[in-house]
């Protein structure tokens, strides 16, 4: 269990938290009373679902409704990204003009630097559909006064009848705010992978220049990952409600040479050599594009357990998840200094990042490749055109003895998410 946890358990016991929301519905608390335990804005930065608190549970969350309170209560609060974005092949080439000399593409490390880039080389412009969109606004300020309904997990309908939430000049942070004589976009950036995302990101700025501007507002999510561009334009259909968010569009964009075909893979696949499975632990991470965001993020400093688990939302299990297959990849590794463990970039992983982007693609599918089964499984992929079902794929682990059997249904749905992330690199323009 974190530290958050603790303190939150702490607070839940003190104020009878979980018996007042179900007596009340809900449980106003000040920052002065989470602050007896540690700092408000370290104990609500809850980014996705899988950060809450243990306490917490599958159904309360917490939104703030002004400088110095937040509300707990049975909310859904968040939104899933889709599992795999909508069609990666569909990467669209942008290019950063010659003149701009200070701009190196392997450097772009924090979301800001992203958005400054997605605006110059013109990504911004093409996704929207615009001419000339000038950032005008970022930073944090005052949300203003408004209310609004959000949906509980009994989902009841009508809208009136959901739980109503007032705001009262709540801090607002914007990443990206971009005009031009038509629209104003509300960037909302991040350089780590999520499944999720928390909806108040872009409904809280939505509602404040609503009650600004006259301009239609356009949401846009962007995650910058593996030097991928991922845009995700979202629309509130009804502004009383936080939950009324569609997705519009979702397109991918790169500032490098894209172009990946099957015959590429073919040749990956039949010139890497084949290495005796490492004595670590096998698999277990589904995502392989959370396995890149981590390696990306390890290269910028390495970390704990619990500070892996806080930058990507996760449970600390699930960092080891996630750091066991880095280490089985060979691009990570644990040190222990003055600090105590940590978790490093290898030299290997050092060397594979700074390779452009189809070479450092290729390079990862070798790495991936150089294991046995998933060598042997990547043939039987060639062969049928797809990922092998579920039963073959165990089958081959059974073969190969990678974990214990009471793993193995778990496991192979990460082997088959690996396989079908090295099929989806396929970009033949």
């Amino acid at each position: 269990m974190s530290l958050i946890d603790d303190k939150w358990r702490i607070l839940f016991d003190k104020y009878r938290i979980e018996r007042e929301i179900e007596k009340h519905g809900r449980f106003y608390i000040t920052a002065d009373q989470i602050r007896e335990v540690k700092e408000p804005r370290l104990m609500t930065k809850f980014d996705t679902r899988e950060s809450l608190p243990r306490v917490f549970g599958k159904k309360i969350s917490i939104l703030p409704v002004s400088r110095g309170g937040y509300v707990l209560g049975e909310f859904d609060l968040y939104q899933d990204f889709p599992e795999i974005p909508s069609d990666i092949k569909r990467v669209t080439s942008a290019k950063i003009p010659d003149y701009f000399e200070s701009i190196d593409l392997h450097d772009i490390r924090s979301e800001a630097s992203a958005i400054n880039v997605m605006s110059i080389t013109g990504i911004l412009d093409d996704f929207l559909g615009e001419d000339r969109m000038v950032q005008t606004v970022s930073g944090r300020m005052g949300s203003g006064n408004f209310e609004f309904y959000v949906s509980d997990y009994q989902k009841s309908e009508p809208i009136e009848k959901k739980p109503l939430i007032q705001v009262q000049n709540s801090q607002v942070e914007i990443d990206g705010g971009f005009e031009n004589e038509n629209v104003f976009t509300l960037i909302e950036g991040k350089n780590v992978v999520h499944s999720n995302f928390l909806i108040r990101q872009l409904y809280y700025p939505a509602r404040l220049w609503a009650e600004k501007i006259h301009k239609p507002i356009r949401p846009v999510f962007m995650v910058y990952s593996n030097n991928i561009f991922r845009l995700l334009e979202y629309e509130f259909t009804d502004l009383r409600y936080y939950n009324s968010l569609r997705l519009v569009q979702e397109r991918n964009y790169s500032l490098e040479e894209i172009e990946i075909t099957l015959d590429d893979l073919y040749d990956v696949w039949a010139r890497t050599k084949v290495k005796p499975e490492p004595a670590v632990t096998f698999i277990q991470a589904d995502s392989f594009y959370k396995v890149i965001s981590l390696v990306e993020r390890l290269n910028e400093n390495p970390m704990t357990g619990g500070e892996i688990a806080q930058l990507f939302g996760f449970k600390e299990r699930q960092s080891d998840y996630y750091f066991n297959a880095c280490r089985y990849l060979g691009l990570a590794e644990k040190q222990t200094d003055e600090d105590g463990v940590k978790v490093h970039i290898t030299a290997i992983g050092r060397r594979l990042l700074k390779l452009p982007y189809r070479a450092r693609q290729l390079e990862y599918v070798r790495l991936i490749l150089e294991h046995p089964i998933f060598h042997d499984l990547f043939e039987a992929a060639l062969q049928i055109g797809d990922v092998p079902d579920k039963e073959y794929v165990a089958k081959k682990m059974r073969e190969y003895q990678v974990c214990g059997e009471n793993l193995i249904v778990r496991r192979s749905s990460s082997v088959r998410a690996w396989l079908y992330w090295i099929l989806t690199l396929v970009n033949e323009g």
